[in-house]
């Protein structure tokens, strides 16, 4: 699968962003992570290919993820941007094993793209 993010760019806190990844094939599992430098990447959000998603506790109630099954497009929207959600976006996916109701560890994901950029500024 490979994937291509795209929609980051420069926002004032409070403000908000949409991440697009388009995919070229479908996948049991996709989600979004980030990562700035010197942390580890971490998880934002994923989504089952049934629809169910899962999100880390930092984003609740502000991330939403989607994707439209027609176009292999997943969707990241930020609402409510904050000033420590600056970082490098990850789209991601895992073909053949789904995500069961978590956000999956960085290691378990097949393929990735290559980065969309998110800066808040307070």
């Amino acid at each position: 699968v490979q994937l291509v993010e795209s929609g980051g760019g420069s926002v004032q806190a409070g403000g908000s962003l949409r991440l697009s990844c388009a995919a070229s094939a479908s996948s049991h599992c996709m989600g979004w992570f980030r990562q700035v430098p010197g942390k580890e990447r971490e998880g934002v959000a994923a989504i089952d290919s049934d629809g169910s998603t899962s999100y880390a506790d930092s984003v609740k109630g502000r991330f939403t993820i989607s994707k439209e099954n027609d176009k292999n497009t997943l969707y990241l929207q930020m609402n409510s941007l904050k000033p420590e959600d600056t970082a490098m976006y990850y789209c991601a996916a895992r073909e053949f094993v789904a995500c069961s109701g978590y956000v999956p560890s960085a290691t378990t994901l097949d393929a990735w793209g290559q980065g969309t950029l998110v800066t808040v500024s307070s």
